[in-house]
């Protein structure tokens, strides 16, 4: 049996974007309920997003910035490495840590995401925590709660998907998190809609301090694109694949070659655990592979307005999670002991 298996997907590729209508230039953004921008001094600071798995962390960072940035799926813990998303509100840049979910580490890998969460988030300028209003209170926001008292910082409880739940529902949540630990600003919002937002976007804004930006203006996060372009094929291998692909499964960009006709080669590994992963990967006569290495490739060329050759293999490392390499290249620090 073959170790590595490549795929690439191939398709048309629209160069002409259209610019935004330029009537909405003129439009004044208080007439939609979103706040002015924010003007004086410039500001500019670290906000760590706190929160259980799958509590929409990586969607509002999405939705903050105002583009993708990381990545989303409904596999528990997919975001591992430490994301920076950079939003703007007028004179301030807000530095976005999407930090992993936090959760009762067993594994290597997963002590490395629980400590540099909470590395970040005692380094930061602002904290946030996000609480999925559907689950309420549970044991993984119980864990939370502790820890964030010694975090002498300004807070938030930002509780999300609200709307899947009754008013006075939220309402209760609010009192019975604010009792347990005083936050400074509550927020509702729906991250997926984007309703209350902005509010919050407004209220970081506020909050970091008076400092020189970081990042030009343009620049939307600190990971290189390589690294957000594995990202975008490890959901797109989630999203595909569900249940079946264990959680141990990771993506590397190996290549990336800018052609002279203006379009990008990229060459990318899958490293899974066992033979049977990998099979799994490739699907039956390479379909899933294929239809894997088509979204991934669509939504690249998207965000980099190239068209790209995008060329998948599927690699079995037995020990992937236990090298230090793989922690350095995530961000991560590798933890000691088993």
């Amino acid at each position: 049996m073959p170790e590595t298996f490549a795929a690439e997907a191939e398709g048309d590729f629209d160069d002409d974007f259209d610019d935004e209508d330029e009537d909405l230039d003129e439009a004044d953004p208080a007439a939609d309920g979103v706040p002015a921008p924010l003007e004086g001094p410039t500001r500019c600071g670290f906000v760590a997003l706190l929160g259980a798995p799958n509590a929409g962390k990586s969607t509002l960072t999405n939705a903050l910035v105002g583009t993708k940035v990381s990545i989303v799926s409904h596999k528990v813990q997919t975001t591992r490495a430490i994301v920076r998303g950079i939003a703007l509100d007028g004179a301030a840049q807000v530095v976005l840590v999407d930090t992993p979910g936090i959760f009762s580490p067993k594994r290597r890998l997963e002590r490395a995401m629980v400590t540099s969460a909470w590395t970040h988030a005692a380094d930061a300028d602002v904290i946030a925590l996000l609480v999925d209003a559907k689950r309420g209170m549970d044991e993984e926001i119980e864990a939370l709660l502790g820890p964030l008292k010694d975090i002498r910082k300004p807070r938030a409880l930002i509780l999300n998907k609200i709307d899947l739940i009754r008013r006075d529902t939220l309402l209760a949540l609010a009192a019975q998190l604010n009792e347990r630990l005083p936050f400074d600003r509550v927020f509702m919002v729906s991250a997926l809609t984007g309703d209350g937002v902005a509010d919050v976007r407004r209220w970081f804004a506020e909050m970091v301090p008076l400092s020189p930006w970081l990042y030009p203006e343009d620049q939307v996060s600190d990971a290189p694109m390589r690294m957000l372009a594995a990202e975008i094929t490890r959901e797109k291998m989630f999203l595909r694949l569900h249940d079946e692909l264990p959680y141990r499964s990771t993506v590397e960009t190996e290549s990336w070659k800018e052609l002279r006709n203006g379009s990008v080669r990229i060459e990318q590994t899958i490293y899974v655990e066992r033979e049977s992963q990998r099979k799994i990967v490739l699907g039956k006569a390479g379909q899933t592979i294929k239809t894997i290495s088509s979204e991934a490739r669509a939504e690249i060329a998207g965000i980099i307005e190239q068209k790209v050759h995008l060329f998948l293999f599927v690699k079995v490392r037995e020990s992937w999670a236990d090298d230090p390499e793989r922690y350095r290249e995530m961000g991560l620090e590798f933890p000691k002991g088993g």
